[in-house]
């Protein structure tokens, strides 16, 4: 059966091509955002759903949700969606934020020519018929620094064109490194000096607790008398309060905002004042930049319903098409490993440790991570899958670690995982073989082969005579019949194991007999997604 995607918002008629010519069913419903009540009760009828701005998807929305895999914003806020509900529900959240790059950078820019030169209210004043010449005297941007808070993709290509305008530009980013922005022809700054130096200040920045009025009041008092303030990013990153002080006041000279604490903004201290630049967050309203997150939305969703493939995913590693690809199998195999060890685990888990050897160390191991810990917490979570398991693996205070290393083996490359609680530590490793399927190579430190199947036995003992006459004789003489028969053991007379492939659920009964028998340690019935 296809996939089937609802699109809540306007969206581009071409995205609702895409997702058609990809065989995808859609439903374009542009005005159902806005409908809440009929919004929950249509939602599970979806694997994916595509937004703009005016749909809500509430933590109320996402509980009704229950087919859904992935919701697509067509634009980079994610505001309007409780992601934090989604990941525990499993499902991913996806934005574009390429599609309106160039877009924001450019309001920005003239957003800043507009507080430079008095625009809207020279314009103002000429409508109304007056010559107010000399009133609105400006600067020029030449020569001036620009301080940009946020040198990342918009504010990258806000630093490319104020270049190009010959100002000088300061960047205060913590994750700019110093080669980039020589590269960029930028001057990496701290904050502090940033406002010091800076003629016209603009962010770009997202709103999180670290950016939450990133400029206060006393970031203000500090900036050079004059300076001009733009901000095209989010509301929230200037108090507002202390901006319309200093304007007041003169030490700030103007301001142009696209983006306000609260929105829609009908009201704002901001309003009314002298050189005040204020547009409803237009920072994305163009007809290039609606029709490219738009494609963009429906092109990253499609190639997720349809190949596994992960683009621009807020709570999930991303994972390229070509990745998917050569993946799946490791991806199998990083999910069995987890699988089986989840099984044979009881007590509390206090850590995750998973090591890469060979191969898969180049490999995208943050997705890796997540198939692992998936595979772990399902006997617990049976509906978990790898956007909702780390977020659950956190809340329970487990510390995940990952190791990757050049060959050291046999094996191209292999996976171990390990987990250790307050009574043990319990490891498996696993390998892809060149047919692509899965096989565990290692249990508790001792050699094996075993193809993974959907219904196995596993069984430790002491390394003695008839332990496999008994388990062929216990499993034919109840009807389960036997695929495959893997034996290990750590040294003659020592501890071994015993991993068997079989045809369906080992009944509760025969898992008794086995017990009954004395020979074994450990009887334990496992199963595993091989689809």
């Amino acid at each position: 059966m296809a996939p089937k995607v609802l699109i809540s918002d306007k969206l581009s008629p071409a995205a609702v091509q895409i997702f058609k010519d990809r065989g995808i069913e859609v439903d374009f419903q542009p005005d159902v955002g806005k409908d809440k009540e009929k919004l929950a009760r249509i939602i599970g009828d979806y694997d994916g759903l595509a937004i703009r701005s005016a749909t809500k998807v509430t933590e109320k929305i996402i509980a009704a949700a229950g087919n859904l895999k992935v919701i697509g914003r067509a634009g980079i806020g994610t505001d309007n969606i409780d992601k934090d509900a989604a990941s525990k529900k499993g499902i991913i959240v996806m934005n574009t934020p390429y599609g309106n790059m160039i877009t924001t950078a450019e309001h920005a820019i003239a957003m800043m020519f507009a507080v430079a030169r008095q625009i809207p209210e020279a314009s103002a004043s000429t409508h109304a018929g007056k010559w107010e010449k000399s009133k609105f005297m400006g600067v020029e941007l030449t020569g001036k620094t620009l301080g940009v808070i946020g040198a990342g993709n918009i504010g990258g290509i806000v630093c490319d064109r104020a270049l190009g305008l010959k100002m000088k530009v300061v960047a205060y980013d913590p994750f700019l490194g110093a080669e980039k922005a020589e590269k960029m022809g930028v001057q990496k700054v701290e904050l502090d000096e940033l406002l010091t130096r800076a003629d016209f200040i603009t962010l770009h920045v997202p709103f999180t607790d670290q950016t939450a009025n990133i400029l206060s009041t006393d970031a203000i008092a500090r900036m050079k008398p004059g300076v001009r303030i733009i901000n095209c990013a989010r509301g929230g990153l200037v108090d507002e309060e202390a901006l319309a002080a200093a304007l007041t006041s003169g030490h700030v000279a103007g301001a142009a905002f696209d983006v306000f604490a609260q929105e829609p903004a009908t009201e704002n201290v901001l309003f009314n004042l002298p050189n005040v630049v204020c547009t409803p967050h237009l920072g994305a309203a163009t007809t290039e930049a609606q029709e490219n997150v738009a494609l963009q939305v429906a092109e990253q969703m499609s190639d997720y319903l349809l190949t596994g493939a992960v683009a621009n995913a807020l709570n999930m590693p991303s994972v390229t098409a070509e990745e998917a690809k050569v993946m799946g199998p490791w991806l199998k195999l990083s999910g069995h490993l987890g699988a089986f060890i989840g099984q044979m685990t009881d007590e509390p888990i206090k850590a995750i440790n998973i090591l890469y050897d060979g191969s898969v160390a180049e490999m995208n191991l943050s997705a890796l991570n997540c198939g692992a810990v998936a595979g772990i917490m399902k006997k617990a979570n049976p509906d978990v899958n790898m956007v909702s398991a780390p977020v659950i693996a956190q809340e329970r205070g487990i510390k995940i670690s990952t190791t990757n290393q050049s060959k050291s083996g046999v094996f191209d490359g292999y996976i171990k995982v390990t987990v250790v609680t307050d009574k043990r530590e319990r490891s498996i490793a696993g390998t892809v073989f060149s047919d692509g399927k899965p096989r565990f190579i290692q249990i508790k430190g001792i050699q094996i082969d075993a193809e993974v199947g959907a219904h196995m036995l596993y069984t430790t003992n002491e390394d003695v005579p008839g332990i496999i006459g008994t388990l062929g004789q216990t499993m034919g003489a109840n009807g389960v019949n036997i695929a495959n028969f893997t034996l290990g053991r750590a040294a003659a007379k020592g501890e071994a194991i015993a991993l068997l492939y079989v045809d369906e659920q080992v009944p509760g009964p025969v898992i008794e007999k086995l017990q009954e028998t004395g020979l074994f340690t450990q009887v334990k019935p496992l199963m595993f997604d091989v689809a």
